[in-house]
């Protein structure tokens, strides 16, 4: 069932454009999985690791026919932050669960409420992350060896700042020339990858001509085996899930918002639609996977996806393909990786960081000066000063009070007349005034939605307009889209008090949402099926059939077309 369409129709002409693309793929994705296995405070050969199972099984499980899943940029601070703290076996653990959760997610059809993060907390923390990540490659960049690395931006900088008399001009060189090359590549050779281009070329110069002068993966982290790792099930028991399950929550979310996020990317490219569900389901599925085998927590890579589609992927099998080249890249070339610099890699995180930054969403949202402008901020900062998890959650609580702010403020309860200016006597609030108001009848519009942080208001601008208690109340609600009961609750009491002194309550236009609640709770039976209206006309009509006849006699307010004929005296 997963599988169904995705490969309908597939030929040697599908076949041939998704083996140039997994190919170009494949070659792009070598560099990052390793930087990203380094940046995340792993070996290595855990990116590649990540890349060939989990880019595999994404590619043949997921909702998308272009997604190409690996190790990413997003994870490195969250992965960094369990690593220091629990260790690379617990890492697993927590991304097995993750796994699990993620699965749950997509059998839940829960693929849907990712999308309603707010804009401001995603580009906060994605900002943040890019800061992080490209603060964490300086060390490497010019060549500090040895220095403590700690879970905190500030003490990271400050172990930098202490070490720079330690810089190592042959790494700043060899770092130099890979940056230049990495930026130059898509100017002037387009159609290659420049983070490879770079690494390779700042190797050859390093071996040749700093040899043993700079460090290299070979010195720092040993030589990377070029055999995949046999299957190892991690000690699992329930004390390591109980302290993990909030980091690994975080690596589901996270890996959840990203890979949709590239899924929508992916579909805006193409046209196509991705199953968001099925998507969740498979990077779950690959998550469990990859840590039985080594591999690090891994999601959708936007960039790749990209870089995917615009070499002419068919299918999911180019995702397929890419990571069976990373594999065989590991098998025939893993000794080489040894003489890899790692300030030749440092600039290809830095970049990636660059690239991730939002820069241009970032100084856009600022320059609304706005409350997303407050939730932004507050979600960066906390994101480069304290930890992923805080900032995500304080971003969400302050734009969900910041959105009931909104929709509170948009509520009005206005005392409105028919306009005998209009040509069909629309109502309006602008007709009420001390000497054209209804004594007996309050009419009102209420507009927005009737909920716990605007019924509150409501009630006080009813009760306090109607303090002279006029026998009939009017209530327009043809433009409350929405009511839960809290706001149910403060129209009962509305309800309730001008019932008790023996006052009618009638309404007009009230929509599908609202009455189904107020069938529910019973207010609707209170208040009498008979005196709901379609239209407000019908329910003025009724209204001035119940009027006290004796309080119109004299009445000078003429507040309705009738009230000439019921004010005379006979």
């Amino acid at each position: 069932m997963m599988l169904r369409g995705r490969f309908e129709g597939y030929d040697a002409n599908y076949f041939r454009r998704d083996l140039l693309s997994g190919l170009i793929v494949g070659i792009i994705a070598i560099p990052l999985g390793m930087a990203f296995a380094i940046a995340a405070g792993v070996n290595p050969q855990y990116g590649i690791y990540t890349t060939i199972i989990a880019g595999f099984l994404i590619s043949l499980l997921g909702g998308s026919r272009y997604q190409i899943g690996g190790p990413t940029g997003a994870f490195v601070p969250i992965l960094f932050a369990i690593v220091m703290q629990y260790g690379y076996e617990n890492l697993l653990i927590a991304g097995i669960l993750a796994g699990l959760m993620l699965v749950l997610m997509g059998i839940f059809k829960l693929g849907a409420l990712i999308k309603f993060i707010p804009r401001p907390v995603t580009i906060g923390f994605t900002s943040g992350i890019a800061v992080i990540i490209f603060s964490g490659q300086i060390g490497s960049f010019i060549g500090l060896t040895d220095i403590p690395k700690h879970e905190r931006f500030l003490a990271n900088m400050k172990e930098i700042g202490m070490h720079l008399t330690g810089i190592n001009p042959y790494s700043v060189i060899t770092a130099l020339i890979s940056l230049a090359i990495i930026l130059a590549t898509p100017r002037f050779l387009p159609k290659l990858p420049g983070s490879l281009i770079g690494l390779v070329v700042s190797s050859i110069v390093a071996v040749l001509f700093f040899d043993g002068k700079v460090a290299t993966i070979g010195s720092t982290y040993g030589a990377i085996p070029s055999t995949l790792p046999g299957f190892h099930l991690p000690d699992i028991t329930l004390d390591r899930m109980m302290t993990l399950i909030q980091p690994a929550f975080v690596i589901a979310m996270l890996g959840g918002i990203e890979s949709l996020l590239s899924a929508v990317v992916a579909d805006g490219m193409t046209g196509q639609r991705h199953n968001s569900n099925r998507e969740l389901i498979g990077q779950g599925i690959a998550n469990i996977v990859t840590p039985l085998f080594g591999g690090i927590p891994a999601t959708g890579a936007i960039a790749r996806t990209a870089t995917n589609i615009k070499s002419g992927a068919a299918s999911p099998v180019s995702g397929m393909i890419h990571g069976v080249v990373v594999l065989i890249v590991l098998l025939l070339f893993a000794p080489f990786a040894s003489a890899i610099p790692l300030a030749g890699m440092a600039p290809i995180l830095m970049v990636v960081a660059w690239n991730m930054s939002e820069r241009k969403s970032f100084i856009h949202v600022l320059k609304t000066r706005t409350g997303d402008s407050a939730i932004l901020l507050i979600t960066f900062f906390l994101t480069v000063l304290t930890d992923l998890t805080t900032a995500v959650e304080v971003g969400l609580v302050l734009a969900a009070v910041l959105f009931v702010k909104r929709m509170s403020d948009m509520l009005t309860v206005a005392k409105v007349l028919p306009d005998p200016a209009s040509k069909h006597a629309k109502v309006a609030p602008h007709v009420v005034n001390d000497r054209h108001d209804c004594p007996q009848i309050a009419i009102f519009t209420v507009d927005g939605a009737l909920f716990f942080g605007a019924a509150a208001m409501f009630e006080h601008s009813i009760m306090r307009t109607i303090s002279y208690r006029p026998g009939i109340l009017l209530l327009r609600m043809g433009k409350v889209p929405f009511m839960d009961t809290t706001g149910e609750s403060n129209l009962a009491n509305v309800v309730k008090d001008f019932q008790k002194n023996g006052g009618i309550v009638l309404v007009s236009g009230v929509r599908p949402q609202p009455k189904e609640v107020l069938q529910r709770t019973g207010l609707y039976e209170r208040i009498g099926p008979e005196h709901f209206f379609e239209h407000t006309g019908e329910a003025i009509d009724y209204a001035i059939t119940k009027l006290d006849r004796q309080k119109c006699l004299g009445c000078k307010h003429m507040a309705f077309r009738e009230c000439a004929a019921l004010s005379e005296v006979k």
